[in-house]
């Protein structure tokens, strides 16, 4: 049974220990990625997020708003402290768009798509996210910094190339596995060049 044809589910509220859970593991995950990615003010941060998986269960299958909510809480301040845009990854049905802040949009002149997430086509991060920001847009592509991945969500496609893993201290968020990824310019010159450590 593929994710097109599954029947869609809406989880039950999450206890406060398991939103507690998440958050913490959230904030753990874009800590340390925040530490080693190098970002600067107006770089955009990706994030892909499986609430199924978070959950246990199948990608597609059983979104939690609760769950979704969590990651939010616990990523959105690490990146304003930062000044980095928090960009959203859509599910596959809205063809892996992704939601930013309007102002983000402009400056990076993306190109503007109509859509409006919800849980079951966008995912339930996208939704959360969508609904969170000052004055969200749905955009076909951006080019990400660095990201999380929940769940297999795949967001290599938005990562500026080279995209890079980056290994912390825990590797799933919930029951889902997480991937984190930055970037770092492409080496460019051959055997003769030198290279900037600080770009690495």
């Amino acid at each position: 049974m593929n994710e097109m044809t599954m029947e869609k589910k809406t989880a039950e509220a999450l206890s406060s220990e398991m939103y507690e859970m998440i958050k913490s593991q959230c904030e753990t995950a874009i800590n340390e990625l925040l530490a080693v990615a190098k970002l600067e003010k107006g770089d955009i941060f990706v994030i892909g997020c499986s609430s199924s998986e978070i959950c246990g269960k199948r990608i597609g299958s059983f979104s939690s708003m609760d769950a979704a909510k969590a990651v939010y809480d616990a990523v959105a301040p690490a990146l304003k402290e930062k000044g980095v845009y928090l960009a959203a990854q859509c599910c596959e049905h809205l063809n892996r768009a992704v939601i930013v802040e309007k102002e983000c949009a402009r400056l990076y002149r993306l190109t503007e798509v109509n859509a409006i997430p919800h849980a079951h086509a966008g995912g339930a991060f996208a939704t959360t996210v969508y609904n969170s920001l000052d004055c969200a847009v749905a955009v076909e592509s951006i080019p990400a910094s660095a990201g999380m991945d929940i769940g297999n969500t795949l967001i290599g496609m938005h990562i500026i190339p080279v995209c890079v893993p980056v290994r912390v201290s825990i590797d799933k968020i919930g029951e889902a596995r997480l991937v984190l990824a930055r970037r770092r310019p492409k080496f460019v010159g051959g055997q003769r060049a030198i290279y900037d450590p600080k770009l690495m």
